[in-house]
Order: C-alpha cells, then sequence, then structure tokens
C-alpha cells in the first residue's frame, strides 16, 4: 500500500478506527481464524471490515510507537539518578543504539509538545 503522505496520514491518525475486540482463545488457537473475517461472504462487506482492521491496527501501532518514544525519551531523561542509556534502551525494546537514540529524541519532541496523548 502507497504511503499517504503527511497531510492524509495525520487524517488517518486521527480517525477513530473500528473498534478491535479481543478473540476468544479458542478462535486465536486457529489459524484460519482472524476476527470472524474468514465467516464474511460478500466481497464488499469484507473489504469494509477489512480495511477497518487495517486502519485499526495502523492507528494502534502509531500509538504503541508514540507511547514507546515517550518511555524511551523518560528513562533517558539526564535528571533521573537511574536514567538509562540509549544502548541500554535499545537492548531493552529489542532495537539498534541508532534506532534509540532516534526514539529518544521523537519522545522528547512528543513530551516537549504535548502531542503524545500523555
Amino acid at each position: 500500500m502507497p504511503d499517504p503522505g503527511p497531510d492524509q496520514s495525520e487524517h488517518l491518525r486521527r480517525m477513530r478506527p473500528a473498534p478491535l475486540i479481543f478473540e476468544p482463545s479458542e478462535a486465536a488457537t486457529d489459524p484460519e481464524h482472524f476476527f470472524d473475517l474468514e465467516s464474511i461472504d460478500d466481497p464488499a462487506a469484507l473489504l469494509s471490515r477489512a480495511t477497518e482492521l487495517t486502519l485499526a491496527f495502523r492507528a494502534a501501532g502509531d500509538r504503541a510507537t508514540e507511547f514507546q518514544a515517550v518511555a524511551a525519551a523518560q528513562l533517558a531523561d539526564p535528571r533521573r539518578f537511574d536514567r538509562l542509556t540509549a544502548a541500554d534502551i535499545a537492548e531493552r525494546a529489542q532495537w539498534t543504539e541508532d534506532y534509540a537514540k532516534k526514539m529518544i529524541d521523537f519522545g522528547r519532541d512528543l513530551l516537549r509538545n504535548g502531542t503524545s496523548g500523555h
């Protein structure tokens, strides 16, 4: 899927996507079962629901990334007596050290601008 671009990306982030409802444990163990999509016979309804789920997962991923960045920035805060280095954060989050540095900076920007929802 092509990149939606900055304006559309911001719009998608602010949309309220379809709620993600947890699947019962029996359904989660069935590899053919995925949010009941396999039971939708109408292709138009399937496309609609699959698109809703795609947007919901994308929005959830974006929000989770923002919270990761905020947490990384907080853990790296030089005012903390127990602050962590970028290498320590990278190890905990299973990132590279360069990526951890970028996430720390991103988190600092979010905290500074108050856009983290935190």
